[in-house]
């Protein structure tokens, strides 16, 4: 009996050296939790640095109300204003501009450990305020950071996970920049300004930490030659597995980082192709709807607002429960848009948003002509504000994010990312920086009645040019978009080997007979 198990375990051995030799992974059976986990510590680690860029979103939101009163320790005027709403949004697509070289110069992980530091400076530099142009400084610092940190996050999550997790990994980027919103939200009820400012150093240096934990992007570090780094990291991604478990996956990579790099006429070429103009116009529609469908706005301007509707409650307890609100909508996307996919939570999200500002839209044009009871419904317009921004974290804002990292071919894709989120930071800091001039011009009720058309229209335009992505190949949906197969008419490959087979090919695209028109 004992020969008999010594010979059951000669060939086990046999069996495992004979995979390792062939490089198949389909013999090293490992859970799909274990294979998920890794994936999650990596995108969580560099999650810490969205909610440190949220939290320099959302500080204005309580800033704000704290300098229009009367005994303010920093008296503004209206203009200036309007630029602490939107100076940080402004300033970040002038650090895209340099995020893509240098995250690709010095890795995606170093860049996002670098951005930390000017993020702890601002803190800083709020603390120690007292006129409105230092305000300005520590706006300016945190908005080009913002910025500088688009590529390597974008990028990073495209490159360490696998497809079938990529879609609900690539929507936590815009939960935890919710999170951050929320948290200044809940501080700004809880301490003064100045004491917040404090309380957000702790962001950064957390995420420093943190990012020193998790590994490297294995396509850059194989793009740097670095292979025997590039092995490792891909082990510890996969579930903390030996190089034999992950040797297709990492052979497919070497194959695409060691392609003949085209020059650079080629790949300006790349910008004329279909395969990039129109994913990139269906990206910067839904950033337009996700801007001026006004829940940037509503969010910047919380506190503001609820003063004017007259809420029933104190107006940071409102904005609290409306940044709440954008939270939970934001985590139910994250766990959604999986099984739904992205048109349905789209879709609702859009309808529903645009439902809320014209009930309130209809409701301040009665209200101003006297024609409604205040006293009797003032609960009405408080609870359309929270669940427009509830709907609107359901999908149209977080939507763009996630197309932005997987519609567009991997020739331009960090340049068109890059570009594409610019363009969005561009629409919300306008949005922003109109505001107050659209409420004066145009009252409350005439300002979301604008944002409910744009909803409306908007989505109705979304509903002809938007694919469904969700479970899909970065090569498929570049075909769609070069126009080889719709992915509306094509089916779906559920057999789990074949979508574990593409792993390897995200986020780079496969070369083959199409790639003329790829």
């Amino acid at each position: 009996m004992a020969q008999s198990g010594d010979n059951g375990n000669t060939r086990d051995e046999e069996k495992a050296r004979a995979a390792e030799l062939n490089g198949t992974i389909e013999t090293f059976p490992i859970s799909k939790l274990r294979q998920a986990f890794p994936q999650f510590c990596a995108v969580s680690a560099k999650n810490l640095l969205m909610i440190t860029f949220g939290s320099t979103l959302g500080f204005s939101t309580i800033l704000i109300p704290e300098l229009q009163k009367e005994n303010t320790e920093i008296p503004v005027t209206m203009e200036e204003l309007t630029w602490i709403s939107s100076l940080n949004l402004f300033l970040v697509p002038i650090g895209c501009f340099a995020s893509g070289p240098l995250s690709q110069l010095i890795g995606r992980k170093r860049t996002m450990m670098l951005t930390t530091i000017p993020f702890t400076l601002a803190w800083a530099t709020f603390y120690y305020s007292w006129t409105v142009e230092m305000l300005f400084l520590a706006l300016a610092m945190t908005g080009l950071t913002g910025g500088l940190l688009e590529a390597p996050v974008m990028t990073y999550v495209a490159e360490v996970t696998q497809p079938h997790l990529r879609g609900m990994l690539s929507a936590t980027s815009s939960m935890s920049v919710i999170l951050g919103i929320f948290t200044q939200m809940l501080s700004g009820k809880l301490a003064t300004w100045r004491t917040v400012t404090l309380v957000n150093l702790i962001y950064p240096l957390a995420c420093f930490l943190a990012l020193c934990t998790v590994p490297e992007s294995p396509y850059w570090l194989l793009a740097r030659g670095r292979q025997r780094e590039a092995e490792k990291a891909l082990c510890w991604l996969r579930g903390w597995v030996s190089p034999a478990q992950v040797k297709t996956e990492f052979q497919t990579i070497c194959q695409e980082v060691q392609k003949p790099v085209e020059s650079e006429e080629k790949v300006w070429k790349s910008f004329g192709k279909k395969t990039f103009y129109t994913p990139f116009l269906l990206v910067t529609w839904a950033f337009f709807i996700g801007a001026f469908g006004g829940t940037i706005s509503l969010q910047t301007f919380a506190v503001v607002i609820f003063v004017r509707l007259e809420a029933p409650i104190e107006e940071y307890t409102a904005a609290v429960i409306l940044g709440l609100a954008e939270l939970l909508g934001t985590v139910i996307c994250v766990f959604a848009i999986h099984f739904t996919g992205k048109r349905v939570l789209t879709f609702v999200s859009i309808g529903g948003t645009g439902f809320c500002f014209g009930l309130a839209a209809i409701y301040g044009y009665l209200n101003d002509r006297q024609m409604v009871n205040p006293e009797n419904v003032t609960w009405l317009p408080t609870t359309l504000m929270i669940g427009a921004a509830f709907l609107s974290h359901v999908g149209i804002r977080l939507l763009p994010w996630v197309l932005a990292g997987e519609v567009f071919p991997v020739k331009v894709r960090s340049s068109a990312t890059g570009a594409a989120g610019s363009i969005g930071y561009i629409f919300n800091s306008i949005a922003n920086k109109v505001f107050l001039y659209m409420v004066n011009g145009m009252t409350l009720a005439g300002t979301f009645l604008f944002y409910a058309i744009v909803n409306f229209i908007g989505g109705a335009l979304l509903y002809f040019i938007l694919p469904e992505t969700e479970g899909r190949s970065l090569k498929e949906i570049q075909e769609h978009f070069a126009g080889i197969q719709n992915l509306k008419t094509r089916p779906k490959t559920e057999d789990l080997p074949f979508k574990e087979k593409w792993a390897a090919t995200n986020p780079a695209v496969i070369y083959d007979d199409t790639e003329s028109k790829l």
